[in-house]
C-alpha cells in the first residue's frame, strides 16, 4: 500500500510553522534563562543597596505608586515612549527635524523620573525578577543615552547622525520594553499576589478555630482550605484576619512583627493595618484582603472571605 505525501505547499506551511514555533520557543527560553543567570546577583546585590540608601523618605511611597492603588513606573514610561516614537515619525517627515530633537529631548528628561521609580521598584524584587529587571533597566539606560546623543548631534546640525541614534536607541527601548512585559506579565512583577484570595475561598461562614486557640497580641497562621490567613486577637477578644500573603510579593505576614495595631511584612518592610489590610507603607501598592469574623457562643471562632455578603 502507498503512502501518500503531503501536497508541496502544504510541506511548505507546515515547515515554516515548525519554524515558527521553534523561534518562538527559543526565544521565551532565551529571557527565561536570563532569570536564572546567576552571575548578575553581585552587581544586584551592590545596586539594590546604593537604591536603598537613596533618602527619598516617604517620596519612596510615591515612587512605588502606593497611593495610586498600582506601580507608577508603567505610568511614567508612556511618556518618554510616546516622544521617541513621535520623533521617529517626524523623522520620516520632510521638515520634521526641528520638532523631533525637541521631542527627543522630552523623552530625555521624563524618562530619568521614570527610571527612578523602576529602580525603586527593582530593589524590592526577589532574584528571579531582578535578575531579568536589570537587563530591562540597563537596556532602557542604553536608550537614554543614545537618544541623549541623538539630542546632542541634531543641535550640532548632524542630522543624520541625530536619526541614526534615535533609531539605535528605538531598538534599545523597544527590547527594554519587551523585557519589562515579561517581568510584567510572565513573572508578574508589580502584580497584587493576594487578589486571588477572596475568589478562591469559599463562601459564606468557615471554621477557623476556637477562641483560645488565638493568644491576645500573637499572630497565628491559620488554613481555610487552600488560603493561608493571619489571624490576631486583640486584648479586648476581637479577632483580626487578613490574608497572610504579602500583597507585595508573597510575603508570610504571620512571620512578621506586629506593633500599633499594625504587621510588617518580613520581606520586604510593607505595612499593613491589622483591622482592615490597609497598606500604610509600601513597596506594597495593594492592600491586604480582609475577613470578617464572628464568635458563637460556645467560643468557636469563623471567618468569611469579603465578598461572600
Amino acid at each position: 500500500m502507498r503512502t501518500s505525501k503531503p501536497a508541496p505547499a502544504t510541506a511548505r506551511v507546515e515547515r515554516a510553522d515548525e519554524t515558527v514555533r521553534r523561534a518562538e520557543t527559543a526565544l521565551l527560553a532565551s529571557v527565561d534563562r536570563l532569570g536564572h543567570l546567576e552571575k548578575l546577583d553581585p552587581l544586584i546585590t551592590g545596586m539594590r543597596r546604593l537604591v536603598h540608601a537613596l533618602p527619598l523618605g516617604r517620596s519612596r511611597d510615591v515612587l512605588h505608586g502606593r497611593p495610586l492603588g498600582h506601580p507608577l513606573h508603567p505610568i511614567l514610561v508612556q511618556i518618554p515612549t510616546g516622544s521617541w516614537l513621535s520623533a521617529a515619525v517626524l523623522d520620516a517627515v520632510p521638515g520634521g527635524g526641528r520638532h523631533a530633537r525637541l521631542l527627543v529631548g522630552l523623552g530625555v528628561v521624563s524618562a530619568l523620573p521614570a527610571a527612578l521609580a523602576g529602580w525603586v521598584d527593582w530593589a524590592e524584587q526577589h532574584e528571579e525578577q531582578g535578575r531579568v529587571g536589570l537587563v530591562h533597566a540597563l537596556a532602557n539606560g542604553a536608550a537614554i543615552g543614545l537618544y541623549t546623543a541623538s539630542w546632542v548631534a541634531r543641535g550640532r546640525r548632524r542630522p543624520v547622525l541625530g536619526r541614526a541614534l534615535g533609531l539605535a536607541g528605538l531598538g534599545a527601548l523597544g527590547l527594554g520594553g519587551a523585557l519589562g512585559g515579561h517581568l510584567a506579565y510572565r513573572q508578574a512583577a508589580g502584580a497584587n499576589k493576594a487578589e486571588p484570595v477572596s475568589h478562591v475561598m469559599d463562601p459564606g461562614w468557615q471554621t477557623l478555630g476556637r477562641m483560645e486557640e488565638f493568644p491576645v497580641g500573637e499572630a497565628v497562621r491559620r488554613l481555610v482550605g487552600e488560603v493561608a490567613l493571619l489571624v490576631v486577637r486583640e486584648a479586648g477578644g476581637h479577632i483580626n484576619v487578613l490574608a497572610d500573603r504579602c500583597s507585595h510579593d508573597s510575603g508570610p505576614l504571620s512571620q512578621g512583627t506586629l506593633a500599633d495595631g499594625c504587621v510588617t511584612c518580613p520581606w520586604h518592610g510593607s505595612v499593613f493595618r491589622l483591622s482592615d489590610g490597609w497598606n500604610v507603607r509600601g513597596p506594597a501598592t495593594s492592600p491586604q484582603p480582609s475577613f470578617e469574623t464572628r464568635t458563637a457562643d460556645d467560643g468557636t471562632v469563623e471567618v468569611r472571605a469579603p465578598q461572600a455578603h
